[in-house]
């Protein structure tokens, strides 16, 4: 039986998908846990939500993270072997969004989250999944990987689930609150 460490980390180091590793503190790295992050705060919305709908499409979407991560974590020699996401993915994330915004309106204004608790949760997976945006927009700024679908993906991602919070709120029949008085 294999333990839960490997203790090839100690150093402060991490494996690629690939020959090469990389300081844990390597903007690749942060990319990394910060898509690592957004699939686990969609696993806790995905635990929490109400409208039945949802689960499947929080599934859904945890699997391609799961992909998304490998190609940012494949080495150049293996990105091609690793590349997984489509533009279909990124039509997809969008007819669900369209979907849902033909149950639900949008506000015209901003809101606060925490109306519900599974709406609560996919804000806090909204603002995740923002902040793994930006260090993948960071990391194809510096050339470390070369696919902007992947951007692309993260940002209509971010829009879904400000969808499915709305959704969430509806399905638990509250309102949306407005930032504004």
């Amino acid at each position: 039986m294999s333990p839960f460490y490997t203790r090839t980390g100690d150093d402060g180091s991490t494996g690629l998908l690939g020959e090469s590793r990389l300081l844990k503190y390597h903007p690749r790295i942060e990319a990394l846990g910060a898509l690592d992050e957004a699939s686990a705060a969609l696993g806790l919305a995905r635990a929490l939500c109400q409208a039945p709908q949802a689960k499947p499409i929080l599934m859904d979407i945890q699997r391609d993270l799961y992909a998304l991560m490998a190609e940012i974590a494949a080495t150049p020699e293996n990105t091609e072997r690793f590349q997984a996401l489509e533009p279909l993915r990124i039509q997809w994330l969008e007819s669900q969004a369209n979907d849902i915004s033909n149950t639900v309106p949008l506000p015209a204004e901003f809101i606060l989250p925490g109306d519900s608790l599974s709406g609560a949760a996919m804000a806090l997976s909204r603002t995740v999944v923002r902040r793994a945006e930006r260090r993948v927009a960071e990391l194809l700024d510096a050339g470390e990987i070369k696919n902007p679908i992947l951007l692309q993906y993260l940002n209509r991602l971010s829009s879904l689930c400000f969808a499915l919070e709305l959704l969430e709120n509806q399905s638990a029949g509250h309102d949306t609150t407005l930032a504004k008085k």
